[in-house]
């Protein structure tokens, strides 16, 4: 079993930039893939990034450049670096981890533990 627990959301302006946290519990982080994805009001969640156990990195197409996760298997955390924030990025963000896997890594039925979610909010 692996907790997830999330941090770092909040209420920003356009422009700026937000570094989100997850922090995993558990003796095996450094095994799993660990993904970010995210829900905004009446959308389905839609992936946003993933990093495998090896550090490998997997981005959306819309976010590859502004977006990057990262890991530290020392703290068992994984980040999601955040910058030149759009109003359109406002949602709930989600970790997401999974046992290390060759499934494909935007959908979000192949991961197995979730966080509860921390907020976003991008004003104009």
């Amino acid at each position: 079993q692996v907790q997830l627990e999330e941090s770092g959301g909040g209420l920003v302006q356009a422009g700026d930039s937000l570094r989100l946290s997850c922090a995993a519990s558990g003796r095996t982080f450094s095994s799993y893939d660990m993904g970010w994805f995210r829900q905004a009001p009446g959308k389905e969640r839609g992936f946003v990034a993933a990093i495998t156990s090896g550090g490998s990195t997997k981005y959306a197409a819309s976010l590859k450049g502004r977006f990057t996760i990262s890991r530290d298997n020392t703290k068992n955390t994984v980040y999601l670096q955040m910058k030149s924030l759009e109003p359109e990025d406002t949602a709930v963000y989600y970790c997401t981890a999974r046992q290390s896997s060759f499934m494909i890594y935007s959908s979000s039925s192949n991961y197995h533990y979730w966080g509860q979610g921390t907020q976003v909010t991008v004003s104009s």
